[in-house]
């Protein structure tokens, strides 16, 4: 039963009208990749009713404890209607987490203020486990204030700048070391994922799509998460599958020699992931997956697959 099979898609569902900035979980047809179906008869599998009453951009990691999920604490579709510019400069700084021992029995939902006073939000954070100190390594997306005031209370119009990727260490996603600044590129720079091999580190993450000079979504590998020595192997990845995309998550298939990046297409409708695929991770040689190949259902939106052990993905189906 410790035999890997399958996947789940921990996501979040984009709805303009109804409320569906709740965790929603997808799981693999059997141990197909590409082949998926919503659980829990499609409705979500949690909610957050405290901080802003909306999650977005949840990841999920696997440590020695158990799982953790962490979530963008953000309600966009609220009855009022979005204001992007309080999200991005005024908006919450707590991440939202849930934990959980076996995938199916979770903890209720626990605010934790990560980003520091002068920030402007806390978006798409994830988590990476280092079982060398045996602390999670969770960055996520900060515009900050770094003028000489320094305040985001400093006057109603006063914006943070550009994003950048802050970091911070915890082993209980309760208490968290000081954050600091770990990617930094002009015009900012979010989304961030890690996937970890055996002898590097591959980072994929977003620049501002319509900023000059962008690299949309790039891929970059390096030795371990915090070298200096990282080199960008490819740039404006799915530029072909859509106008904008953002949100990159990847993993490795099981049973073959075969990665997936999947990207968030959003401005067309409906919005959702496409796929992309390699079998050389480290040239940044990304091929689009045939359109059709990717089965999910539409609007599902920038979240996280987790490759699963039979036992557990036996154990979600059942859902």
């Amino acid at each position: 039963m410790t035999e890997p099979y399958g996947y789940l898609l921990v996501h979040f569902v984009e709805d303009q009208v109804g409320h569906a900035e709740k965790i929603y979980f997808s799981l693999s047809v059997g141990d197909d990749p590409l082949r998926w179906r919503r659980l829990h008869g499609g409705e979500a599998v949690l909610e957050s009713t405290g901080g802003t009453a909306g999650v977005r951009d949840p990841h999920l990691v696997r440590g020695p404890d158990g799982f953790h999920l962490v979530a963008t604490d953000l309600r966009v579709w609220r009855p009022e209607g979005p204001d992007w510019w309080a999200y991005r400069h005024r908006g919450s700084r707590d991440l939202v987490v849930w934990d959980s021992p076996d995938l199916l029995s979770w903890s209720e939902p626990r605010y934790v203020t990560v980003a520091p006073p002068s920030a402007g939000m806390a978006w798409a954070p994830e988590a990476v486990y280092d079982p060398v100190s045996g602390d999670y390594l969770v960055h996520w997306s900060s515009g900050l204030d770094d003028g000489p005031a320094g305040g985001r209370g400093d006057g109603p119009g006063r914006e943070t700048g550009p994003a950048r990727i802050m970091v911070a260490r915890t082993r209980d996603f309760r208490t968290f070391t000081e954050p600091r600044t770990y990617l930094e590129l002009p015009v900012g720079v979010i989304d961030m994922t890690v996937h970890v091999t055996g002898d590097a580190v591959h980072r994929f993450a977003k620049q501002d799509d319509d900023a000059p000079g962008s690299w949309g979504v790039f891929h970059q590998v390096g030795s371990s998460f915090f070298a200096d020595d990282f080199v960008t192997v490819a740039r404006n990845i799915g530029a072909d599958l859509g106008s904008h995309v953002e949100g990159p998550l990847v993993f490795r298939a099981h049973h073959e020699h075969r990665w997936y990046l999947w990207v968030d297409r959003y401005p067309e409708l409906p919005q959702g992931y496409r796929a992309l695929t390699t079998t050389d991770l480290r040239s940044g040689d990304w091929r689009p997956v045939p359109d059709g190949d990717l089965e999910l259902e539409p609007n599902t939106k920038h979240g996280v697959v987790l490759p699963l052990l039979r036992h557990e993905h036996a154990a979600l189906d059942a859902l």
